[in-house]
């Protein structure tokens, strides 16, 4: 269902249970995807009995909702699950601020991924490499014949590729099989693919196979975004030459994440806040994402670097792009199983894998900005303080209204804002009754 508008004005303001309300008005959302947002995190016993080994109980995380965004034309309210403050804060005011520009623009491959054979004991490599590639036909056959909704649904195994990687123990050959996977995440396929095609390519070869698995480098899978700012979003107060500093100061910021892999993984980070908390909330696996994104900052340049790019137009505008591996499905998997994330996916309105993949993307690229740009302004503990106040009063046992008199104190204090100071705050607050 598609969001009205994702300007939620004066969202931060409501109590949770108005927001809900206002959510339901603006994306027409079911009421089971309701029940499951107030369900407190809607996963039955029973449920996760059958998702993991060993269960002992069920873990929540707070489900925020990012306003603003705009992507490729149409409205999106993104659903972030998260325990760090001022994230979905900053994703949200950056969002805004380019809204006036069109917001956020996508391009994304088509969702091929690859499954990895290695060849081991080969005696002649580059024989076995032929004898692979001239059997590719046969080997897409034993592939793509094996009934599935994928292969149903257009995709399947479509070409594949030999490698030899020089190793400690010799030299391996790696047969790569590129899977469209359509709108699965596509674990289960490419593995089960390799699986099927493992005992042919021994006899192909006359070698070994070993490891039978998919990459989560998934460079024929990457997502694109790009948003343009103009100075004077950049500025609190609308002025175009202050936005320019700042401007300016965002790209003195970005240099040295693109020079220094210590800032880098700090300045990756925070764009993975953002898509790790909507993958998340949406039941995708996180941890491929996040080791697919590191992966590729490293090896796209020869060093681990920003996995986002900032400059300058003719016309003084701020421009960042992120091009990505994104991995994600819409189909199968906990986003299937989790009620949850079930309702975060009808609210975002996906249809599909590639607009999923967009939408963590831009997500990204917002959080990215809006880190950038405390550290290179305020600093990142001044607007971070005031959020993360209210969990230091609840830590010192604030309860009811003495939470935001607390949290209103620390977010002011002179001095060090430590757990000591809420503490001291919330006795004093006690004392004078």
């Amino acid at each position: 269902m598609p969001v009205r508008s994702s300007r939620l004005a004066g969202f931060y303001r409501l109590s949770v249970e108005e927001r809900r309300e206002a959510l339901r008005e603006a994306c027409e959302l079911s009421d089971e995807a309701m029940d499951a947002l107030a369900d407190g995190g809607a996963l039955s016993e029973e449920a996760a009995d059958h998702m993991i080994e060993n269960v002992i109980g069920r873990f929540t995380l707070p489900l925020g909702l990012a306003t603003n965004f705009v992507i490729d034309g149409e409205q999106y309210l993104i659903p972030f699950a998260i325990e760090e403050s001022s994230v979905v804060a900053a994703a949200s005011n950056m969002a805004k601020r380019c809204r006036d520009t069109g917001g956020f623009r996508s391009s994304n491959d088509p969702p091929v991924m690859l499954a990895q054979v290695q060849v081991l004991d080969v005696e002649d490599v580059n024989a076995a490499e032929k004898a692979v590639l001239d059997a590719e036909e046969e080997l897409m056959r034993i592939c793509n014949e094996r009934p599935s909704t994928m292969i149903r649904l257009g995709g399947g195994l479509r070409r594949l590729t030999c490698h030899k990687v020089e190793a400690l123990t010799g030299t391996m050959l790696i047969v790569h099989l590129h899977v469209d996977v359509r709108d699965a995440m596509g674990a289960n396929a490419v593995n089960t693919m390799a699986e099927l095609v493992a005992p042919r390519i021994e006899s192909l070869t006359g070698g070994r196979v070993l490891l039978r698995i998919l990459s989560n480098l998934a460079t024929e899978r990457m997502a694109r975004i790009e948003a343009r700012f103009r100075p004077e979003s950049m500025d609190d107060g609308g002025d175009a030459g202050a936005g320019a500093k700042v401007i300016d100061a965002i790209l003195e910021a970005y240099a040295f994440a693109a020079a220094d892999p210590y800032r880098a993984a700090t300045h990756n980070k925070g764009v993975m806040n953002a898509i790790s908390a909507v993958a998340i909330a949406c039941g995708q696996d996180w941890r491929a994402i996040e080791a697919g994104c590191h992966a590729w900052a490293a090896v796209r340049t020869g060093t681990y670097t920003s996995m986002t790019t900032w400059d300058k137009d003719a016309e003084g505008c701020l421009v960042g792009r992120l091009e990505t591996p994104m991995a994600v499905g819409t189909v199968g998997g906990a986003s299937k199983v989790h009620p949850t994330a079930r309702a975060c996916l009808e609210l975002l309105g996906i249809n599909g894998a590639g607009q999923l993949a967009s939408v963590l993307a831009a997500a990204g690229l917002a959080q990215n900005l809006g880190a950038m740009r405390a550290l290179a302004t305020s600093g990142i503990q001044a607007g971070h303080m005031r959020l993360h106040a209210r969990n230091m009063a609840v830590s010192a046992g604030a309860e009811g209204h003495e939470i935001e008199q607390v949290a209103e104190r620390l977010a002011t204090w002179d001095g060090p804002r430590t757990q000591t100071t809420a503490q001291h705050i919330l006795d004093a607050l006690r004392r004078d009754g």
